[in-house]
């Protein structure tokens, strides 16, 4: 999995491409903690997501949280939306 960051402002963008599996969650968590306090809102692009396991989704939980409530997730596939579907994420988070 490869992450790329852009912060501007109070606004950060992270794109991640590959497996976001058990293996590579923790890089996820890395990233969000490397995020500075003034960072208010989030965007997630998953334009090159291609898995997300159980331990991706608790990073997209955790960031959830960390922005307090102030994520946005893009360009998912129609894969990973079933999977954000199935556990009722796609209810509690602002996809696009």
């Amino acid at each position: 999995m490869n992450i790329k960051k852009a912060v501007e402002g109070n606004t950060a963008v992270l794109e991640i491409d590959g497996w976001l599996d058990t293996q590579t969650a923790p890089e996820l968590g890395a990233a969000l903690d490397t995020l500075d306090a003034s960072v208010t809102e989030l965007t997630i692009d998953m334009s090159a997501l291609e898995y997300i396991s159980s331990a991706g989704l608790r990073q997209i939980v955790a960031a959830h949280k960390k922005m307090n409530g102030n994520l946005t997730i893009k360009n998912v596939s129609a894969e990973i939306m079933d999977v954000f579907n199935m556990t009722g994420f796609a209810k509690r988070l602002n996809i696009v």
